[in-house]
């Protein structure tokens, strides 16, 4: 069944006004009176809704669901800004793995120099593709999408959180295995996590030095050397495996 998500909060009768959505709802997918669809508020509860009026483009909502796809933890995904459409692959599957957040931010070694009309085009384009992901997978919550145009705002940013892990090129390179999935073990429920990927050119061993200063840890994502494209999936999977496919809290 479609799902779309809704701005605002939940009301027995909701008239549908972004554009996009009426465009993809009314004229693409051509939905009639009578047809039902999952819709998501602000409060991230999914409830089944049917076509009152298309003139209008009225829903009324039927029932809330019990469904909730959303990892027990909330964990973000910062990238070193990247080239290419990168970042528009590590969005889109990072929100069907159940990131929280993808952000990005001006790494020592990232090739690619974004001014501000070029970071806010980016963002928005990430924003998008979060929330087609989003409704692809059917999440109960749209990711958060951010691109930091100052590294000294993303160091600032770090100390939100519970857990933070580098994954770190030289931790791999030396056989280090064990430290990711011996952290894994210890996160708890609700907690915040954290995982920092360097750009094509990897992570400077100055910004490791201020990562380890706010409590990080440098972790190996294998014995082989992925893409920056590839280790945040990688994380994410890992972290999916430990906290929902071998427990049941």
């Amino acid at each position: 069944m479609q799902q779309y998500f809704v701005n605002g909060k939940a009301q027995d009768f909701v008239t549908i006004e972004d554009k996009e959505t009426i465009k993809h709802m009314f004229n693409v997918m051509r939905l009639s009176e009578d047809d039902q669809v999952v819709l998501v508020f602000d409060d991230g509860i999914k409830r089944l809704a049917k076509v009152r009026n298309k003139e209008i483009y009225q829903f009324e909502v039927i029932k809330t669901l019990e469904d909730n796809v959303e990892m027990p933890v909330q964990v973000t995904i910062a990238s070193g800004f990247s080239k290419g459409d990168k970042l528009d692959l590590v969005t889109q599957k990072a929100t069907e793995l159940g990131a929280t957040a993808i952000w990005a931010f001006p790494a020592d070694w990232s090739v690619v120099k974004w001014d501000s009309k070029k970071l806010a085009k980016k963002e928005d384009k990430l924003r998008k593709i979060a929330l087609g992901a989003a409704q692809q997978s059917k999440r109960n919550k749209v990711p958060e999408v951010c691109l930091f145009a100052k590294k000294d705002s993303f160091f600032q940013a770090i100390e939100a959180f519970d857990w933070v892990f580098v994954a770190y090129e030289e931790s791999a390179k030396e056989g280090e295995l064990s430290a990711l999935a011996k952290n894994l073990q210890t996160i708890k429920k609700g907690e915040k996590i954290l995982f920092i990927f360097g750009p094509e050119g990897g992570i400077s061993p100055d910004e490791i030095a201020h990562f380890e200063s706010k409590g990080a840890v440098k972790v190996g994502l294998g014995p082989r050397i992925m893409r920056t494209e590839t280790a945040p999936l990688y994380a994410l999977s890992s972290l999916s495996y430990v906290l929902e496919m071998q427990n049941d809290n």
